[in-house]
């Protein structure tokens, strides 16, 4: 049985905003275990992004805990890459896609040989391995996230974090990254966990979708997708249970969206006439 890798206990944060404290997470519980892919969705502006920065240590936790194969998280963790959505802004325009990729691996200080051979392997697995010699103004903007991935692959962590990592490039392009991302689990064994906004992707690409809603931001419910693998665009998506999956996410995320938790709210919210 795959052991958790990322547990989450009762995260909250809040910011100092004018001298008043303001939560945005109220609290958080969760886990990841090794091997699975896990999606963060809810309403805009729920804190998803804000969660990711905890996890990843980019920001501090107001209270609570996030641990890494039982590590308390309090920095970035070595065990952990993260792939923005911005990949025009995370890659070396003046570098090569080869050098872009080997970028992580300067500090691991690793002989060449082993180097240049994860280099080799990213570039193959995302299938960059001819265009290792361009740079990034010279691709498409899914050539360019591909690279991105591969830059975070050649680090080998044990954790991939993915904030949006998809809604940057057109309808297929989309399609063939959320293929690369199965296979990159499938290949490397690795645990990815991924925020996004497009419910049908994170039902495909799935193995759990965690739903927050509500403000400040709590989980509402952890949906376990039971699709059977290996998944394919078209008839993953064609099946009867995808279908009843993303209406079931839909609904949480909408009734998610509004300010104050069920279980807290003292009276109904008037209906509008």
């Amino acid at each position: 049985m795959n052991h958790t890798q990322l547990s989450v206990e009762h995260l909250a944060k809040s910011y100092s905003v004018g001298g008043k404290e303001v939560q945005i997470i109220a609290d958080l519980t969760f886990s990841v275990s090794a091997g699975e892919i896990v999606a963060i969705v809810g309403p805009s502006g729920i804190g998803k992004t804000t969660l990711l920065k905890c996890l990843t240590g980019l920001q501090s936790i107001t209270s609570g805990s996030a641990r890494i194969d039982g590590k308390p998280i309090d920095g970035p963790p070595e065990e952990m890459a993260l792939v923005f959505q911005e990949y025009t802004r995370s890659l070396m325009p003046w570098l090569t896609v080869e050098k872009n990729v080997r970028l992580p691996l300067k500090h691991l200080r690793l002989p060449k040989n082993e180097a240049d051979q994860r280099v080799r392997e990213a570039l193959l697995s995302v299938g960059l391995d001819q265009a290792h010699e361009r740079y990034p103004w010279q691709l498409s903007g899914g050539m360019q996230q591909r690279v991105a991935i591969a830059r975070a692959l050649t680090y080998r962590p044990e954790v991939l974090v993915m904030d949006e990592p998809f809604a940057s490039v057109d309808a297929q392009t989309r399609f063939e990254l959320e293929d690369l991302c199965l296979k990159i689990r499938d290949e490397f064994g690795m645990t990815i966990l991924l925020v996004t906004h497009d419910i049908d992707e994170a039902v495909y690409l799935s193995d759990r979708v965690v739903v927050l809603g509500h403000r400040p931001a709590i989980v509402t419910r952890s949906v376990d997708i039971e699709l059977p693998s290996p998944r394919d665009q078209i008839t993953t998506r064609a099946r009867q249970e995808f279908a009843e999956l993303r209406t079931e996410i839909f609904e949480l995320i909408r009734d998610g969206a509004v300010t104050t938790p069920p279980q807290a709210a003292a009276f109904p919210a008037a209906r509008a006439s």
